[in-house]
């Protein structure tokens, strides 16, 4: 992408999305376009239409979805299967109609099977039963992946498609029901030392296995697939390495500063077993994440609680 290059950035108010507008930023980039939701709702195709025949953008990053934590995806079912499919649809087609160089698609790991061997390959899409909980957002993020891969195929496009791992950073969701794991302790552990609670209530038994990734190394690892790969393969970015989440309470525990204990609410569900990326693809590419999870965590501490309040 030349630096006057025009890029479009869906859902650019998002943690992805935002993380890819102030790379671009910081790196020269002159003509990057961004819409708000409430001036250009990516669920209508004909303002989508619309908006593709007004500025013809060249490159798009398609980075706007409707995402959520395990409550949120198991009680919005339909709701994340029907507005996670009309908004990548449009993008996409319109894309298409209007002959965008490259679009960068963002679709999840959680779109790989539940009991996939670990640490997960690309090849291993489609090859078993999905997680329940979240069965409707992997659905419409798998459709997306196919539907850059056959407009590749039938249509000579150049649309790639990328699987982040667990992400956290700036702009993330700290609502307690609707957020990710690491969001969610990090306000949990904060606000108990805020409180001076005696105890956390923790999800689960603490047992299942998650890796993560600060979203600024996803937007640089975005940026050179954008730059430099061409291929029907959905390329893994992660760190490929995982802890337990009881492990990481513990890190997120030692980051605040909190000294009271945990509880561990069984009741709750634990999701995938175990979700690691096989991310050999991506490094074979020139991409390494240079962000450690400590140092992420600490960051983002700092940034979202410490220094804002």
């Amino acid at each position: 992408m030349n630096k006057d290059a025009k890029i479009y950035i869906a859902g650019y108010k998002g943690m992805v999305g935002s993380a890819i507008y102030r790379l671009l930023k910081d790196r020269g980039y002159s003509n990057v376009v961004v819409r708000n939701s409430t001036d250009l709702d990516l669920r209508e195709q004909d303002q989508v239409r619309a908006f593709f025949a007004a500025e013809k953008p060249e490159f798009v990053f398609m980075a706007a979805a409707k995402v959520g934590g395990i409550v949120a995806n198991n009680t919005y079912r339909a709701d994340f299967l029907y507005d996670n499919l009309m908004m990548q649809n449009n993008v996409i087609h319109e894309s298409y109609n209007h002959g965008v160089k490259k679009l960068l698609f963002l679709a999840s790991s959680c779109i790989y099977p539940k009991l996939a061997p670990q640490p997960i390959k690309e090849s291993y899409l489609l090859t078993g039963p999905l997680e329940e909980t979240n069965e409707p957002y992997a659905i419409a993020k798998i459709a997306g992946v196919k539907l850059c891969e056959n407009y590749n195929r039938q249509y000579g496009c150049n649309f790639i498609s990328v699987m982040p791992t667990n992400l956290y950073g700036p702009n993330d969701n700290y609502d307690l029901k609707n957020s990710h794991v690491l969001p969610a302790l990090l306000r949990k552990f904060h606000e108990a030392k805020e409180n001076e609670s005696l105890y956390v209530e923790v999800w689960g038994s603490g047992t299942p296995k998650r890796e993560f990734l600060h979203v600024d190394d996803l937007a640089t690892a975005c940026v050179h697939l954008m730059d430099t790969y061409n291929g029907n393969v959905s390329v893994n970015i992660g760190t490929g390495t995982d802890l337990s989440i009881e492990e990481l309470a513990l890190l997120i525990k030692k980051i605040v500063g909190y000294s009271g204990t945990l509880k561990w609410d069984r009741t709750k569900p634990d999701g995938t077993p175990r979700k690691l990326l096989d991310v050999s693809l991506i490094h074979s590419l020139g991409w390494k994440h240079k962000i450690s999870l400590e140092d992420g965590i600490n960051r983002v501490y700092n940034e979202t609680f410490v220094t804002a309040h």
